[in-house]
């Protein structure tokens, strides 16, 4: 055998092993496996944990930006007409969110914490100053004092309706927004502090909401299931609320929005509590984008959250007292809210029912500025980039006893809306194209030991082919060499006279015209003839 097919032979047998074996491992799914298998037991709360240290601190700066909405014609509201408004803003804050009394539970499949939140005014991403801006909309305090006087006598309201008169306080207020966010003593506030010692006499929309967390918050480690990973378990010792009219409006689903399971497809409903709304909302799949490199997959609540118990009857359960339901886009919260009528929406109304975006002059939804959305990594299910847009509404309608209603249509009133948003950072970026570059590439070993396999049967083939081709070549010269041979020894041949009669004389000229005769000549030979 020559070194040629030895050649061939050995590629032929390891393109055979390189492909059965990538093919093998590429069906059995062996390194994936094995990759997903070492993800899960990394993305774990615990302090063996290389996601712990940025749970506990997150290191993706987030951005707390304010609208206010701006009545420009409060006294033809007043008079039945419809209110005009116009949008301020942003006021924008850095928010910092740390982890604090970390406490492991339960052998380390539950941890305890805190999320304290802090703001810091960002002027150079804010249309103005706060300290010194004015905004006019609707009195809270006032509305919320109405509300409640609802269920007593007509005489009593008016009462209370002339002493507010008397105090020259009126339905709509004009306020600094540093006051409407982070709190003023309220002249009507202060008067009902002084007989009920329980009210506060401060009101702001963030209130006490500036250094503060919103609850105690246990939350399961992922160490027993992977997706379980950041789930809460409790939130102020309780399994679920109380708030609401059905059990599972009650339900206290999904993480707080700041980590999710590795792993995340497509198909996955993702449940986000949100203490600040009251409920846990659900998110699905919307399309796959792209951050800073990073392949993610977009999830944003869908239509039905916010929909009308008459669309879709599972959110009846948030109608309180049951039976006392908004329409769809809209969600009263008045139960977690100290009696207020609070509602909350979405920006602008988006999503919602038209009648209450045509009950209010100015309003404008639009996707891209109002929509709420999550970014998410499948593989590790970390957050690349998060916006979370709420609105805060308030409910005016006619109260008797308090005359300055008299004339008003019940409307759902814009007051602000927050847009709270994070992106991932450049090094936190940077370090995940590099881990997925290496989950990547240890997933896909298989196909590299197929792609080498085939290059490899290519090799084989051009060789194969090439032996032929010398093969053909060889006996293409050999017959060449054969008919050369042949051909040379008919040039060479000689011609032995059969008569044994002495060759005439070339001198001669009675014959050397004369032809020869036929079969004086008729046997070939060698040169080196012997005569016969």
């Amino acid at each position: 055998m020559t070194r040629k097919s030895c050649a061939i032979y050995a590629t032929g047998i390891v393109c055979a092993h390189l492909l059965i074996v990538g093919i093998a491992l590429v069906v059995a799914q062996v390194f994936q496996t094995m990759i997903h298998s070492r993800l899960k037991k990394e993305i774990t709360l615990t302090e063996k944990s290389q996601v712990f240290e940025s749970w506990k601190n997150p290191p993706p700066p987030v951005y707390m930006e304010y609208y206010f909405f701006n009545v420009t014609n409060p006294e033809e509201f007043l008079k039945g007409g419809k209110a005009a408004v116009t949008q301020i803003g942003p006021y924008t804050y850095r928010e910092y969110r740390p982890r604090e009394n970390v406490t492991f539970l339960e052998n380390g499949t539950k941890i305890y914490a805190l999320n304290p939140k802090s703001f810091v005014f960002v002027r150079e991403k804010s249309a103005g100053d706060p300290e010194v801006d004015l905004i006019r909309n609707v009195n809270i305090p006032l509305v919320a004092v109405m509300n409640e006087l609802n269920s007593y006598s007509f005489f009593l309201r008016t009462l209370v309706s002339m002493w507010v008169n008397s105090l020259g306080i009126d339905i709509f207020m004009t306020r600094t927004v540093h006051e409407v966010l982070w709190g003023f003593k309220d002249p009507l506030l202060s008067r009902i502090h002084n007989m009920r010692p329980e009210v506060d006499e401060y009101f702001g929309l963030m209130w006490k909401k500036n250094g503060t967390h919103e609850g105690e918050f246990v939350f399961y480690t992922g160490e027993e299931n992977y997706l379980d990973y950041g789930k809460i378990d409790t939130w102020n010792g309780l399994s679920e609320m109380t708030w609401w009219s059905s059990n599972q409006s009650n339900m206290i689903n999904g993480t707080d929005g700041a980590v999710f399971h590795p792993l995340i497809s497509r198909n996955d409903m993702l449940y986000i509590f949100a203490a600040d709304l009251c409920r846990s909302i659900h998110l699905s799949y919307v399309k796959d984008v792209e951050v800073k490199g990073i392949q993610a997959f977009r999830f944003a609540p869908p239509s039905d959250v916010l929909m009308s118990p008459k669309e879709n009857p599972v959110n009846e359960g948030f109608c309180v007292p049951a039976g006392d339901c908004l329409g769809t886009g809209v969600l009263k919260v008045s139960v977690c809210r100290e009696g207020a009528p609070i509602v909350v929406s979405f920006p602008h109304f988006y999503q919602a029912d038209p009648k209450y975006i045509n009950a209010v002059e100015g309003l404008n939804p639009n996707k891209e500025e109002h929509e709420t959305y999550l970014d998410l990594q499948p593989t590790t299910g970390v957050p690349i980039r998060a916006c979370k847009r709420a609105q805060l509404n308030i409910i005016l309608k006619r109260v008797s006893g308090f005359p300055k209603t008299r004339y008003i249509n019940e409307t759902i009133f814009p007051i602000m809306f927050v847009n709270e948003t994070a992106t991932i950072d450049e090094e936190s970026a940077s370090q995940m194209r590099s881990l997925l570059l290496i989950v990547t590439l240890v997933s896909n070993f298989p196909l590299l030991i197929v792609a080498m396999g085939l290059i490899l049967l290519l090799v084989l083939v051009v060789l194969f082919c090439r032996n032929r081709q010398k093969k053909n070549e060889v006996k293409r010269i050999d017959f060449t060499e054969a008919f050369h041979s042949f051909a040379t020894a008919k040039d060479e041949t000689a011609y032995t006279q059969v008569s044994d009669k002495p060759e005439e004389s070339p001198d001669a000229t009675s014959h050397t015209t004369q032809p020869m005769r036929n079969g004086s000549y008729i046997a070939m030979s060698p040169v080196e003839a012997q005569k016969c």
